[in-house]
């Protein structure tokens, strides 16, 4: 399947949160909110299938996170410190309660923030993602390569394990023109991350569990994980052929499924 076009762009805002200016997007759409936090290497572009879909019928939020897309980290970073931003600019955006959708890192900072403000979170989507760490060695190659010699030679390695076969051109251009200083801070961020997978009990609230059955950066299992040791109510979609950012390859499917839960979370709410 290939990507939805999206009809909805929102101009990008910035919003001043803990001495940092974090740019997001906001449909103000009529629904209850739901906000996006993207993967490494990516920024909120990577949800326009999703903002194209949702964003007429709920309050449709995406931001970049420090280092990446308008966000610029002023120093070293944690994800802590990111569920921090998130939690900031919910509070600026006046949101009392919303559904967090996390992909990959993305769902890290999902998981961290509903630990830390569980009153605040109406659900969980998480997509591609894991509670726990993975070998470093993979990783640790790509970026000491990107560091030296810029994006060009691992760039068909780390689109491939993200997003599959296609024309990822757009995201070349966008890591071509990435800071290194910026890309050091979020890849330490990244990696330096602690366990969070005995904590999970912790989280209560209904979570969606997303994953693609050819994800290869995060195996199916961890997101197994996942479903078995959520605290609350936890619903599952393996998505078929997907790979790790299902939600641009296979959007209509993960759209679809995301509109189900919603749905439940307004039901429950």
């Amino acid at each position: 399947m290939t990507a939805l076009v999206s009809q909805i762009r929102p101009d990008i805002q910035w919003a001043p949160i803990r001495g940092t200016n974090i740019a997001y997007i906001d449909t103000g759409g009529p629904g209850p909110a739901v906000v996006f936090t993207h993967g490494f290497a990516m920024d909120h572009a990577m949800f326009d299938p999703q903002v194209a879909d949702l964003g007429s019928d709920f309050r449709v939020i995406a931001w970049d996170q420090r280092g990446w897309g308008g966000t610029r980290a002023t120093g070293p970073f944690t994800l802590w410190d990111s569920a921090r931003d998130l939690l900031g600019l919910l509070e600026h955006l006046e949101v009392q309660r919303a559904v967090l959708c996390g992909m990959s890192q993305g769902g890290f900072v999902a998981m961290r923030t509903a630990l830390l403000a569980p009153q605040e979170m109406r659900g969980l989507m998480l997509l591609g993602t894991q509670a726990g760490l993975e070998d470093r060695s993979g990783p640790d190659e790509i970026i000491s390569t990107w560091m030296q010699c810029g994006p060009g030679p691992v760039q068909d390695r780390l689109a491939s394990a993200l997003l599959g076969p296609g024309d990822w051109s757009a995201w070349f251009a966008k890591w071509e023109k990435m800071d290194r200083q910026q890309l050091d801070w979020a890849y330490r961020c990244l990696m330096e991350r602690d366990d969070l997978t005995g904590r999970l009990p912790e989280i209560h609230c209904p979570v969606l569990v997303l994953h693609g059955t050819h994800d290869n950066a995060v195996p199916l299992e961890r997101a197994e994980v996942l479903r078995s040791r959520l605290g609350g109510r936890t619903s599952f979609v393996a998505i078929e052929g997907g790979r790790h950012a299902s939600n641009i390859t296979h959007a209509v499917v993960v759209n679809a499924a995301m509109r189900s839960f919603l749905a439940s979370t307004q039901d429950s709410s």
